[in-house]
């Protein structure tokens, strides 16, 4: 179930530009780039979705959100509504269309929302207090949905956002450093927020972004429930919602920095389980990654990287790969390189278990590299997992292991904020 909401938004005139102002997601932000986000202008999103570790950290950004909202930094829309949102990239010919909402929490029977992906404990329990010390949810997770599979409705929220987004000028417009343009709409008319919602009521969505933050909002659900407060707010999440037959989604990859072990240790080691090839110094990361890509069509490989050389690991032991799976997991579980890489390789072969501490997470490959190479670590670069893949899985109630897949393009973070008011 769909609702409108009064968005809360960046008012122009009191902060140096829009694009200024908002950033990538939370998980996505690198220790570099968050200084650079924080220097674009005093009122960056990030200072709220990051505004360090611990409760102290939470209420600073709870009041600096309060801040803003009475100095009219950030305004709320005086209605309801729901909110199109449209990126768009020409140099690389894409466009991707969607609907930021509030979404009603539950089960995945109850709700619609399926998880497709392993959370942390402790990710989870971060944004949860984040949460709650602002009564608000800063950033939108990321939803998609199968356009085609209702019937004789099927699509009529897609046509209207596309009608919307062809006929009207948009409320805001945007592009930020990496080339994207983003707009946003108002849909403030109860006959287009009762078109859509009628059309994506009773459908299912995969979370494609933001795992621990749904598991926080859940987590959020449950704590105001027990405290005997019931009904409210609380009970729903911020979303975006894309149809992925109209706009389908990119799917990328994931990589791994192993703090501690040294990268011939490691290529060492994996000799016990695939077959470990030793690229040419000379290479770079490019070559080393053509040899990567050339090896995904025979099979589950990885990319090991540290220092200045780079291993390519192919041909996963069966015997092995198969000792080291959970007990009831399925066949396309097992066979997926996330969880080769997590059971077999990181698990079996080097004797490390899967936490925020031991195994620390990159979207970047260049950026996994980097690091390793600058603390003599090692880095495990993967390819990424099929649409297919994913969606069967997770239709059958399974879980990837956590941080497997990056789907995109992400929403911005900042273009739409909801509080928990009494009118929200």
């Amino acid at each position: 179930m769909l609702a409108p909401f009064r968005g809360i938004r960046y008012a122009r005139d009191r902060v140096s530009g829009i694009a200024n102002v908002t950033s990538p997601p939370y998980d996505v932000i690198s220790g570099g780039s968050l200084e650079h986000l924080r220097a674009a202008d005093p009122h960056n999103v990030v200072r709220l979705i990051l505004p360090g570790e611990g409760a102290q950290a939470s209420r600073a950004a709870a009041g600096l959100l309060r801040e803003w909202l009475s100095a009219g930094v950030l305004i709320r829309d005086r209605m309801p509504a729901l909110y199109l949102y449209e990126q768009s990239d020409e140099a690389s010919s894409w466009l991707q269309r969607g609907i930021i909402t509030l979404v009603r929490l539950g089960s995945p029977a109850a709700a619609g929302i399926l998880p497709h992906e392993g959370v942390m404990p402790g990710l989870v329990a971060d944004r949860r207090a984040l949460m709650a010390a602002t009564q608000a949810n800063l950033e939108p997770i990321f939803l998609i949905y199968d356009g085609e599979q209702a019937g004789e409705d099927a699509g009529a929220a897609t046509e209207t956002i596309d009608t919307v987004a062809a006929e009207r000028a948009p409320l805001v417009t945007i592009t930020t450093e990496d080339g994207v343009t983003h707009r946003l709409w108002r849909l403030g008319h109860p006959g287009e927020q009762a078109a859509i919602i009628a059309d994506l009521a009773g459908r299912r969505a995969l979370i494609a972004d933001g795992h621990h933050r749904y598991a926080a909002y859940l987590d959020l659900q449950a704590q105001m429930r027990a405290s005997g407060l019931g009904a409210g707010p609380w009970d729903y999440g911020l979303a975006f919602l894309v149809d992925s037959d109209a706009y389908p989604p990119r799917l990328g990859a994931i990589h791994r920095v192993l703090p501690g072990l040294p990268p011939e240790r490691a290529a060492e080691l994996a000799k016990a389980g695939f077959t470990v090839q030793d690229l040419p110094a000379d290479c770079g990361l490019a070559g080393a990654l053509e040899c990567l890509d050339a090896a995904r069509r025979e099979g589950t490989a990885f990319l090991l990287a540290g220092g200045s050389g780079f291993w390519l690991l192919s041909q996963p032991d069966p015997v092995q790969a198969a000792a080291s799976m959970p007990a009831g997991a399925s066949a396309p579980w097992r066979c997926l390189d996330a969880s080769v890489m997590q059971q077999l390789l990181i698990g079996r072969l080097w004797g490390i278990a899967d936490s925020e501490r031991d195994v620390l997470i990159n979207h970047d490959a260049a950026d996994a590299v980097r690091a390793a190479a600058s603390t003599g670590t090692t880095a495990v670069i993967c390819n990424p997992p099929s649409f297919e893949d994913v969606i069967q899985i997770a239709a059958q109630g399974e879980r990837v292991p956590r941080k497997s897949t990056s789907f995109g393009p992400k929403p911005r973070t900042g273009l739409v904020l909801r509080t928990f008011g009494p009118a929200d």
